[in-house]
Order: C-alpha cells, then structure tokens, then sequence
C-alpha cells in the first residue's frame, strides 16, 4: 500500500533470517519428526489414510457387487458412484450448518475456543464411517434391493470427507508454524496407505473374505479410530500443551 520495501509481517522476517539448509530441514524433516513424536499428528495421518484407503477400496468392491451381484452393465456401475458426491454434498451441508449455527455464535460470543472444538463433526462422522460399511457389506446380496448398499456408500462417502475436513483444519489451527509441511506429510500417509489398494490389493480382500466379512474387518479398524477421536477431542488440549510443536 505505501509502496516502501521497509514494512515487513513477522513471517517474511522470520523467513528472511533462514539458510536453505534450514528451510530443507523445517520442510522435509519436520513433518515426519512430528509425526513420529506427536501422538495427534500421528492418529491423524493414520486415520486419514485409513478412510483415504476405504475410498480407494469402492473402484474395486464397487464392480464385485453391482455387476457380479446385481448384474448391471458397466455404465450402470458407473452410476452407482454418484454415492459419493452425493454423500459429500449432505456431509458438507450438515457441517456448514454446524459451522454456522454453533461454532460461528460461539466464536462470537465467547472467543475462539481450542482447535478440539473442530473435532465435533469428526466424532459423529467417525461412528458413520462403519455403520455406513455394515449396511454396504450385509445388504449386497441379490434378495435386497440395490439402493440399500447405495445408501451405505454415501454414509462412508459422507463420513470420510467430514473426518479429513475436521482432521486437517485441526492440524492447521494446532500447528499452525508447520500447518502446510504436515499437510503435506498428511497427503503422502494418505496416498502411501492408498497405494496398495489402488494397485488391486482390495479386489483379493474381498475375493477371499468376501463382501460381508471385508467391511467388517474395515469396519473393525474405523471403530478402533472412534475411541482415538474421542480420545483427541477430550484430551487435546493436554497433549498440545506437553508437545514442542503445538501452540
């Protein structure tokens, strides 16, 4: 605005005063040291990857049930990932209204509480996740109509977006020095523990197991994430304060 290079934000300083080496070390080094050391950051990346790896999971479970089941064709298998966006778009209405009927009046009235007060919407979306993959794996079956695993599909679509919204915004306003090395270090977790499943790993799962038992066992890892949910929401503000990372 005055067009004078003399006024600086603390952050261009602060940037300013740092080596390369240093700025190597803050960027590749410090987000593994986190996750290795903080325990929050480290269920986060877990969790995250958890739900990344069950999306991934649909591009093969998807064609065992609509077309070796319910016997569609391939565009009409197709369609039945439509489950997701519709999921996302009632998962992200229904946090817009938490955000703006509960969090934002609060914010106004009292201040802006700990970042554990984002993790709302996570601990109710942590329970959908599995109850989404129950009703998937014990409805697909030809005796019940196709749209009842359809509705599944959208609870853990729904699910697994508000759980990495809540998760990210959490490791932003906690971490907030490192928010976008970790968000970084957050995406490769994610993709590594995809990785496996895009390859085709998912379709011997459920080849072996079958539809039923192969979202119960997934269903068992997301309700294990629900008491580490919990667990963050009731206890963060603890573990932040004996963290050398958080604020």
């Amino acid at each position: 605005m005055t067009g004078s290079g003399r006024y600086k934000s603390q952050s261009e300083i602060g940037q300013a005063e740092l080596s390369f080496n240093q700025l190597t070390y803050n960027a590749v080094v410090i987000p593994w040291k986190i996750n290795l050391l903080d325990p929050a950051i480290l269920f986060s990346s877990i969790y995250t990857g958890l739900v990344y790896a069950i999306f991934y999971s649909f591009f093969e479970i998807f064609p065992l049930v609509y077309i070796d089941i319910y016997g569609m064709n391939l565009g009409e298998m197709g369609l039945a990932f439509l489950t997701v966006p519709i999921g996302v778009a009632l998962a992200m209405s229904l946090y817009y209204c938490f955000l703006f009927w509960v969090i934002n009046p609060r914010i106004r009235i009292e201040g802006l509480a700990g970042p554990e007060q984002r993790l709302i919407p996570a601990i109710f979306a942590s329970v959908v996740i599995p109850i989404g993959l129950f009703i998937f794996g014990f409805a697909s079956r030809l005796s019940i109509h196709w749209a009842v695993p359809s509705i599944g599909a959208v609870l853990i679509s729904g699910g697994m977006i508000t759980v990495i919204q809540c998760m990210l915004l959490y490791v932003a306003m906690a971490y907030p020095t490192y928010s976008a090395s970790l968000f970084a270090g957050n995406d490769f977790a994610r993709s590594s523990l995809a990785l496996p499943v895009s390859c085709g790993r998912a379709h011997y799962l459920f080849r072996n197991l079958g539809i039923e038992k192969g979202c119960c066992l997934l269903a068992g890892l997301t309700i294990g994430c629900i008491g580490g949910v919990v667990f963050l929401y009731l206890y963060g503000a603890k573990l932040r304060a004996r963290s050398k990372f958080a604020i």
